[in-house]
Formats: structure tokens, sequence, C-alpha cells
């Protein structure tokens, strides 16, 4: 008898659910979730609950507090956010899972990409198909497998899918560190390259604005008595991109700025708009203390008020401790499933890196194999719809046959 053979039944049993996990897909990919489309995700979420049914979990769907924005004008407005969807089933159970993926997509109500199609018999295009709602049916699948295996007494889970990953989680975060401080391991179901090569170490990640104020005057009549906050904002900009090649692997990214209006008015606001992607915790205070710095050297100039808002919502996830043991050990279980497990590191961040901040080694690429992601070129390969569930729901039947790695349990990265 192979290692992995008394798991294979459970395994062999996802086969038959090819058609029905497809043709869901489909379905849920045609349904537009784009992060701001409130009642879109209402609808996508209606979708979810009950194929999630099947699993007989306690099911929780948690209202989000308003986030904060600065809008164009310089005002601090709210930001809605979609309902966050709990299932969890075994809590006090020896071993604990948290599998989380977001169901919302980056494609708003106004992108012309609203529908999926068939490339061919291996691929289909659509939005969401790979990021992320090919990772909520791999979850369903997995956790379905697993409920009907006899190793599902050895392990509880919870399962959290979010409305604003796409948008950096910033109303979710605090549900995501929760659960994560009450599991074991973590499961992250973003897609996997189309080759089934994973993300190892990710970069860390922050969405930042600076409000700018200066005085509005007559471009003719009284332009020196005008104090312009466009020409400050260039100054903003050139000090932000200076930062870059100065602060090891970090990243400043200047996205938009906002401000300005008729030509004949010296304009009196505006606003820089950046990422920062960072690979160490140094780095993240360095770029805060650079950050700091032009802060206030803006607020030295005449006329000239500044100020910052944002934060690194996404703290570096780093290959290290139980976060590279656990990647190895499910390197090792690919290959009973004749998987070449392989992982690289990466600038992009996800849900993954929470964990990771919250002490939860986790692996963050197990959804479906597929490519192009927030383009309208955006892939599945369909065979990996049954192979990624196969993949997870030999990981949990493992842990609740009491198989994880020796010493992993509640175990800081």
């Amino acid at each position: 008898m192979t290692e992995h053979a008394k798991f294979q039944p459970w395994l062999d049993w996802l086969d038959p659910r090819y058609i029905q996990t497809l043709d869901r897909l489909k379905t849920w990919s045609a349904i537009n979730s784009g992060t701001g489309n409130i009642d879109g995700l209402a609808q996508m979420a209606d979708a979810i609950l009950p194929a999630f049914a099947e699993l007989d979990a306690e099911t929780n769907i948690i209202d989000l507090p308003d986030g904060e924005a600065v809008s164009p004008g310089g005002d601090i407005v709210p930001v809605r956010y979609g309902k966050v969807l709990h299932f969890s089933k075994r809590p006090q159970a020896p071993v604990r899972a948290l599998l989380c993926i977001h169901y919302d997509t980056v494609f708003g109500t106004d992108s012309p990409f609203q529908s999926p199609r068939l490339i061919n018999d291996t691929t289909l295009n659509g939005p969401g198909v790979a990021d992320a709602k090919g990772g909520i049916l791999t979850i369903l699948n997995a956790l379905a497998a697993l409920e009907r295996s006899p190793f599902a007494n050895g392990i509880g889970w919870d399962v959290v899918l979010n409305p604003d990953e796409e948008t950096g989680s910033a109303g979710s975060a605090a549900i995501l560190a929760e659960r994560a401080r009450a599991a074991d391991f973590g499961m992250i179901f973003e897609p996997a390259l189309a080759d089934g090569t994973l993300a190892g170490a990710r970069k860390g990640s922050g969405n930042f604005s600076i409000r700018i104020k200066g005085k509005a005057a007559h471009a003719g009549r009284e332009f020196y008595a005008g104090r312009s906050a466009m020409v400050a904002a260039a100054h903003c900009v050139t000090a932000l991109d200076a930062l870059n090649g100065k602060t090891g692997d970090a990243t400043f990214n200047i996205g938009k700025i906002d401000g300005g209006g008729p030509v004949n008015i010296v304009p009196d606001t505006a606003i820089v708009r950046f990422n920062v992607r960072v690979a160490t915790h140094d780095e993240r205070h360095s770029a805060e203390t650079g950050m700091s710095a032009i802060i206030d050297q803006l607020n030295a100039m005449d006329g000239i008020t500044a100020d910052l808002h944002g934060r690194f919502g996404r703290a570096p996830k780093e290959m290290a401790g139980k976060t590279k043991a656990l990647f190895e050990w499910v390197r090792d279980l690919g290959s009973n499933l004749d998987l070449d497990i392989a992982w690289k590191a990466t600038g992009g961040c996800c849900d993954g890196n929470n964990l990771a901040e919250a002490g939860l080694p986790n692996i963050d690429t197990l959804g479906v194999r597929g490519g192009l992601i927030h383009s309208d070129q955006e892939f599945v390969k369909l065979d990996s719809l049954i192979e990624r569930a196969k993949l997870s729901a030999l990981i949990l039947m493992k842990a609740g046959a009491g198989e994880l790695p020796a010493n992993f349990i509640k175990t800081e990265i």
C-alpha cells in the first residue's frame, strides 16, 4: 500500500464533480462582484451560500464597518464593503485549519469584461475564473471530500470568504487576524501559476495618499498671492521616486495625481496616490521614515500643508520557519499526486501576508492553475479544477489523520 492509498477513495470521489464545478464556475464568473459593486457582491454571496450548505457548517454573514478614503477633492469619504462569509466546523478538534479566499474581483460594472468563454477544451477565459472564484470552488470540493472521509473528526476548520481583498482587505483584516490566531495552519486559494508554481515569499504592501493644500489665486491678477498645490505635488512625486533604490528592495510607485482645474487659477488642492512594496520589516520602517520626511518637507514650503493617509495593510511574508516547513510538506504530498510543487518569491501580496503577520504559517496559492489575472485575458486551466481540490483534500485529510509535520502546532513563524 502506498503512503497515501488510505486517502485515495475520497480523492477519487472528487472526479465526478468536474462538470458541476465547471458549470458553477461559468455561472459565478458571469456575476459581477467588483469590490465596489455592493449589489453584485450580495448576488455572489447568494450563489455561494447554497453551494456551501452541503458542508453542514455553522454559517455567519458578517457586516463590515465602513472604511475611509481621500476623494479627488481632498475630502475624507466613507467606503462601503460587502459582507464576510464565515463557515466553521469542529472548533474543538485537535488541529485547526483556516481556509481563505476573496469573492470580489477587480472588474467593476463599467468593465467590458463581464462573462466567461471557452477558449478551447482545456482553458476557460472569464472574470474571476482564476482570481479567485475557481479558488472558492477548490475550497468547497476539498472540504466536501474531507467531510466524507474518516479523517474529518481529527481536524476543525474555518473558511473566510472576504469581499475586499482586491483593494487590500482593509475591512476584513481584523477578522482574518482573529481567525488566524485560532488556527494551526492556513490555506489561501489564490491561483497558482499556469504550470502549478506557487508563490513563496511575498512583499508587503501599503496604499497611501498625500493630501496637499495650498492657496487659490487668479493666475493673472494675483499669481504671486497663490500657493500651488500642484507644484508642491510635483516636488512630492520627485521626492517619493527618489526613494527607489535607496531603501533596499522597496519600491514606490506613483499611480495617480488628483487636483488642479482651470488653468487661470492657481490650484489649492492636490492628492498624490502611491503604492509601496517592501520585502522586509526593516524596509517597511525605512519607507515610513522616508515618507514622514517628505511630509515635513512639504509642510516647510511657504503656504503649503500636507498630510499622509493610508497604511501598510500587508506586512512582508518571508519564506522561513514554519511557513517554509509547510511548503516543503505540501511539496512532498504533491509528489503522491504526481504534482511537481515548486515556488518562487513574488512582489505581489495577498491575504497570506495578513495571516503571516498574525503568526500563522500558510500557503497562499492553493487555488486553480491560471494566469493573466487582472486583465480581460484571465484564464483557468480546466484540468486543475479537480487536481487542486485533490491536493487540498489530501492536506486536510493528512492533518486530520494526525500526520502534520512534527512540532507543527501553534508555533510562530
